[in-house]
């Protein structure tokens, strides 16, 4: 027999936090964590002994049980916390078993696990969100004014700054924070029993009917009015057991915190993809621009050394948009719970909690040990012979000449300049004895790259400003 999944095709989750809090044992406990906390919320509310609440918790340990019969008997029910259930029962002291799973459905605790599990993962890629954005602020800060190339559709377009690309990759990681931290805030307990009303939970803490007692409307009315708060506040008594947010309805089938969890991972997915994509390009031999610190082997080629950690996140955030729709798919679920939409979220939601756990893992590696090449800035964004900076010369050409003749002057000159691989320089002395109205510019001033940054600086002060 082969073992489980041991992560062997999955390198870029392979040993990240976030794959011990996603594996099946941490989701088997969140399982077990969330009956537990139904049982003393249930206590907690005079609706259980105290002493069953105390049974459950001590029994819910995820080593106790086996994963793998669990999942094996989830097909006949069509989920895990059937099977959970009787296993469960049968490890608890017998006056406790009447109070484990009371008056829930299945959906009530395995949406209550899910959430437990991605609280708990993204725990750890908030850390590393918080890392990465520390290193890439230290890049943007060292090379505020390390002039590079500027590229649009692949291609030289004017001079910017390594530090202003610094600060826009940092801005990305704690725009992917800030949704990460909302959307942990709001995560919801679920309790709604078999249809979202309630009503189990009301059938068993109803004490038992006279066949000969009467009671006037006055009092049922209050007794009702009491039951509605007494179960409300159950469910509030549940969420915080848990440290989850407490819902206002029942979620079976209103998926609002899968879509905005969702939304939250896949953004995060292409933050740091973002910055992933720049580093594989700069890093290119062509280019050398940067590096990364250990650099991964080749099987075939051994004097390479792999921007591994970039590539890793590359190939998250290709498959993070995938997952996230289907979980948005997920959202057109019929009736009070749905058959197969609710079904079809386990799957993409782990591999989407793994896929960014591992990239923003890799995230703060990355930043953490990228080597910053200036001196390849430097020489690259001469490239161009000059012709990096031709938007300057025709801003500066059209105050004298118009605008329409500017760019027909220049554009010949760099279709000359590109043809005879000259200086784009050499090139504009000719066209000023030509164009008398140019005469008189510093040409070499006008063509240096260094000296067209605009606000880089600025704009990646204002940047790291925020915190």
């Amino acid at each position: 027999m082969y073992e489980s999944d041991a992560g062997l095709l999955a390198p870029g989750r392979a040993g990240s936090p976030a794959e011990a809090t996603t594996g099946d044992s941490a989701f088997l406990q969140a399982m077990l964590d969330a009956e537990a906390a139904l049982t003393r919320a249930q206590s907690a509310c005079g609706l259980a002994p105290a002493e069953a609440g105390r049974a459950v918790t001590e029994t819910a340990d995820a080593g106790r049980f086996d994963v793998r019969d669990l999942a094996l008997r989830a097909r006949s029910g069509g989920n895990p916390v059937i099977p959970l259930v009787v296993d469960l029962m049968a490890a608890v002291p017998e006056d406790a078993r009447p109070y484990v799973h009371r008056g829930a459905t299945s959906q009530d605790i395995l949406d209550t696990a899910a959430m437990l599990v991605a609280s708990r993962t993204l725990a750890t890629v908030l850390d590393d969100l918080e890392h990465a954005a520390g290193e890439v602020a230290r890049h943007a800060t060292t090379h505020r004014d390390t002039q590079m190339a500027g590229r649009t559709l692949t291609q030289h377009a004017v001079p910017t700054t390594f530090g202003l690309k610094a600060a826009g990759w940092r801005a990305l990681i704690l725009d992917a924070r800030d949704r990460l931290t909302a959307v942990r805030a709001s995560l919801p307990a679920q309790l709604g029993g078999a249809a979202g009303t309630l009503a189990a939970f009301s059938a068993f803490s109803a004490p038992a009917a006279s066949a000969t007692a009467q009671e006037d409307t006055e009092e049922q009315e209050e007794t009702d009015g009491q039951e509605e708060v007494d179960l409300l506040a159950l469910v509030g008594g549940y969420a915080r057991e848990l440290g989850l947010a407490e819902p206002v309805l029942p979620w079976h089938t209103l998926r609002t915190p899968i879509a905005d969890l969702a939304g939250a991972l896949a953004f995060t997915a292409g933050a740091l993809g973002k910055m992933a994509a720049d580093q594989l390009t700069l890093s290119r031999t062509e280019n050398g621009e940067v590096e990364e610190e250990e650099g991964g082997d080749s099987s075939a080629l051994p004097h390479k050394a792999n921007p591994v950690h970039a590539t890793l996140i590359a190939a998250a955030a290709r498959r993070a948009p995938g997952l996230a729709a289907t979980l948005y798919g997920s959202r057109a679920a019929e009736d009070e719970r749905p058959a197969g939409a609710w079904h079809a979220e386990w799957e993409p939601l782990r591999d989407l909690l793994r896929l960014v756990g591992g990239a923003a893992r890799d995230g703060a590696a990355l930043a953490a040990g990228l080597r910053v090449v200036p001196y390849a800035m430097r020489e690259n964004l001469q490239l161009t012979d000059g012709l990096i900076v031709a938007e300057r010369l025709a801003a500066v050409f059209a105050d004298r000449i118009g605008r329409a003749r500017a760019r027909e002057v220049l554009a010949a000159a760099a279709e000359r300049a590109h043809s005879e691989t000259t200086d784009l320089a050499d090139v504009l002395f000719d066209v000023l004895r030509e164009e008398p109205e140019l005469a008189g510019l510093d040409l070499a001033e006008l063509t240096d790259p260094t000296r067209y940054i605009g606000s880089a600086g600025p704009l990646t002060d204002r940047a790291l400003e925020r915190r």
